[in-house]
């Protein structure tokens, strides 16, 4: 099965980016983002100077529980630089949610309490709000992941949005924001 498929499969519609998009950010941004695929996985991320953002992780349920995700993560870790991904929240109705983050949690993930992010579908509609986890191995500041979040969303999210899409995504400033006053829960606490 093609890569974009297998995403396609496992990701919600209102998180997946186009296959024409995708494709032509590793064409037009290879010098930032990148593909890991072997017959059991999929990883997209960009890696910069100073962060790499997973954009996509796939491990196909045959593997599940065989350390891939693992090794995938630890593979990141060896750059030495913040690691940043955006999660659905905790679904009780759906397990795998729940896996996920507890996964997240096992391989030292923090969720970042003071980043919002809500978006704007374009294929439902709907408002996607999500949260955002990560690693630093440099005890990174949430300003600084919001900072990192900001540029991604700027880089990756909403590049060429217009052309893939027929409409923009929201501003980036409408999209992420940083409270460091919120009195948000962290999601990994009770995993």
């Amino acid at each position: 099965m093609h890569w974009y498929e297998k995403l396609n499969q496992y990701f919600p519609v209102e998180e997946m980016k186009s296959q024409e998009h995708m494709e032509t950010l590793l064409k037009e941004r290879a010098d930032i983002y990148h593909k890991d695929e072997g017959p059991n996985h999929v990883l997209m991320y960009v890696e910069l100077d100073n962060f790499v953002f997973i954009d996509y992780l796939f491990v196909s349920k045959n593997a599940r529980g065989q350390g891939l995700g693992h090794k995938l993560i630890e593979k990141m870790k060896q750059k030495r630089k913040p690691i940043i991904l955006e999660v659905e929240p905790v679904n009780y109705s759906d397990s795998d949610t729940e896996k996920r983050l507890s996964f997240y949690k096992r391989e030292g993930f923090e969720h970042a309490q003071s980043v919002g992010y809500a978006r704007r579908s374009l294929a439902t509609n709907e408002i996607n709000k999500m949260e955002i986890l990560y690693w630093a191995p440099n005890n990174e500041s949430e300003a600084e992941i919001y900072s990192a979040m900001k540029k991604t969303y700027n880089l990756i999210h909403t590049y060429k949005d217009q052309h893939f899409y027929g409409e923009s995504y929201q501003p980036v400033d409408e999209v992420l924001t940083l409270n460091k006053d919120a009195d948000n829960q962290d999601i990994l606490e009770d995993i």
